[in-house]
């Protein structure tokens, strides 16, 4: 049976690309038929990727048949899998965040957890030599996931192995850093299409505090101004997207990348108290801005407090 291997629900560039990395691993490599899938739509930056290497898109699916042979990568977290995830047989799992619990395996699995910025830095070293049978396209994918979860080393969650696998991937590619993280960034910031109920779920995660659910929107851009400017009708839709995915409040980051600060948009008195206690900022009017944080993994999510 064809091993599927997906990432996390709003897949970014990270959760797409390791997908498809991990699957020619596993087809060339290991003689282990799998095919990468997704559960959503690519974001902006991710479709970029795929087609500026000439990759498929991964077929997108809803849920998981019982026994179905799995890999997670980019997550570990049963809220943003199938729900039918305890269900599939979980061969392995690949990441880079937090062990949340919750999953449940029909045997001993293979589980890396690493603290690194990016899954892919992790199939980098997994893979080792063989990746120099590697084409093109998953090496150039294996970069973008890099670049776009550093936001080209300017994350805090960047580390020197994230760093050094970037360069190396870059040199045998030949491709500019700075040039092409640029373009990448560019089509990242390219949100025009989507609706505010669409760009409040597109890189989101449900986090609790205290009893309080909060959904954690991030929007990372080089162009704040474009999400900015719609900041009414933003947060008139945080209400409804509230009550549809059973939060108590939805919070939206914008990260401007290049000014590395993210403004954080408020639209009642809960998130004018929580911008205090959490970040010691005061929020006068509907945002407020808070230089220096860029990473809801390393800065956001550990500091909210209500």
């Amino acid at each position: 049976m064809t091993t599927f291997v997906f990432g996390h629900k709003s897949p970014d560039t990270d959760s797409t690309g390791s997908a498809i990395i991990w699957s020619w691993y596993l087809n060339q490599i290991k003689a282990v038929e799998a095919a990468p899938k997704l559960l959503g739509e690519p974001n902006t930056e991710a479709a970029f990727m795929l087609q500026h290497w000439g990759l498929d898109k991964p077929e997108i699916i809803a849920d998981i048949a019982d026994d179905q042979p799995v890999v997670i990568v980019d997550t570990n977290n049963p809220a943003e899998l199938p729900a039918n995830i305890n269900g599939a047989d979980i061969q392995a799992i690949i990441d880079h965040h937090k062990l949340v619990g919750g999953l449940e395996t029909k045997g001993p699995i293979n589980i890396r957890i690493e603290p690194v910025a990016c899954t892919a830095t992790i199939m980098w070293k997994m893979i080792g030599a063989d990746l120099a049978q590697a084409p093109r396209e998953i090496k150039g994918a294996m970069l973008t996931c890099i670049l776009s979860d550093t936001l080209e080393f300017r994350s805090p969650t960047t580390t020197q192995e994230d760093k050094t696998v970037a360069y190396s991937l870059a040199e045998d590619l030949g491709v500019d850093i700075a040039a092409y993280a640029a373009e990448m960034f560019a089509a990242k910031s390219d949100v025009s299409a989507f609706s505010d109920a669409e760009l409040l779920r597109m890189d989101s995660k449900e986090y609790a505090v205290e009893g309080t659910k909060f959904r954690v929107s991030v929007l990372e851009t080089t162009a704040p101004a474009v999400v900015l400017d719609r900041k009414v009708s933003l947060m008139e839709t945080m209400t409804s997207v509230a009550e549809e995915d059973g939060v108590d409040q939805v919070l939206l980051f914008v990260v401007d990348i290049l000014k590395e600060e993210a403004t954080l948009l408020v639209p009642n008195d809960l998130v004018r108290t929580l911008a205090s206690k959490s970040f010691d900022a005061t929020a006068e009017g509907d945002t407020v801005v808070l230089p220096g944080v860029m990473s809801r993994k390393k800065q956001i999510i550990p500091n909210l407090a209500i």
